[in-house]
């Protein structure tokens, strides 16, 4: 049985829905599984909290796709996956598959959990693939921001490689659901680049560079509810692209699909239009 942790989130349930699309039998785990009908909800969800591995029950899973639990601290997300890991092998887990962060990413301020992982992983002694995602096309495009009738964003002239989110969940549930072919293998899944200008021109509006300091004045200043850790990691990412850490490509992803990429600037743009304030619209 392939099991797809985090099924609650949107990479989670996204895969665990191409999955079920292409007839293979998975099932999500999620810490709040839930009543609910989504793809990562509802009957047969397991309940799975890294934070308590008392829950963290994988038996008769054969393949773990483990969807990074990286929204907190470094310490706190690679010991929920030492937690996940330890868990998987002593059910017998036969596979995992994880979700890291391209290797580009290694100028980004959250790299370091991702890169203790994948050694956890090829330590565990259970056969294993890593995907390194690129950037979301959608968090690209959430992290412009409307001014008026345009929009601004830290990113200068640089480039990201991104990726629409559905890519990657389909280029997981196609791993996942042959894992032998890929084992030992790291993938860099990484989209077309795409800038903050070219964003803007399909939205039809102007685009206005700011300083790094500015925006890091505004992430502390003037945006109510990031915790401790987003305010850097939000510049390093604009950093990264800004300087050009972030644009190159290589051809895994459409080798997985066996199709081209979803359009990563028109799902910026969408993402980008959806967080449009209505006075401005």
């Amino acid at each position: 049985m392939i099991l797809v942790t985090g099924a609650g989130g949107n990479l989670g349930s996204a895969t665990l829905a191409a999955l079920r699309a292409g007839g293979v039998a998975a099932t999500g785990g999620s810490r709040t599984p839930g009543p609910g009908t989504g793809a990562g909800t509802g009957p047969g969800t397991r309940h799975l909290d890294f934070d308590d591995r008392a829950s963290l029950d994988l038996a008769g899973v054969s393949t773990l796709v483990l969807i990074s639990a990286g929204y907190a601290e470094d310490d706190q997300v690679v010991g929920r996956h030492t937690a996940v890991l330890d868990a998987a092998v002593r059910d017998g887990v036969d596979h995992v598959v994880y979700t890291s962060l391209t290797a580009a990413g290694d100028h980004l301020g959250f790299a370091s959990a991702h890169r203790a992982t994948e050694r956890l992983v090829r330590a565990s002694g259970l056969r294993w693939t890593i995907l390194r995602n690129g950037l979301y096309a959608e968090l690209f495009g959430s992290l412009l921001t409307w001014a008026g009738e345009g929009v601004e964003s830290a990113f200068g002239d640089g480039a990201l490689a991104a990726v629409a989110r559905e890519d990657l969940a389909d280029a997981a549930a196609a791993v996942a659901a042959n894992p032998a072919r890929h084992r030992g293998r790291v993938h860099e899944l990484v989209g077309t680049p795409i800038t903050a200008a070219q964003v803007a021109d399909r939205l039809g509006v102007a685009h206005r560079a700011i300083g790094l300091g500015e925006y890091r004045r505004r992430l502390l200043d003037e945006t109510p509810g990031l915790l401790p850790f987003q305010p850097p990691m939000l510049v390093s990412i604009a950093s990264a692209v800004r300087h050009g850490f972030l644009d190159g490509t290589a051809p895994d992803l459409t080798d997985l699909l066996g199709r081209p990429t979803r359009d990563p600037l028109a799902v910026a743009a969408t993402a980008a239009a959806a967080a449009r304030p209505r006075a401005s619209l």
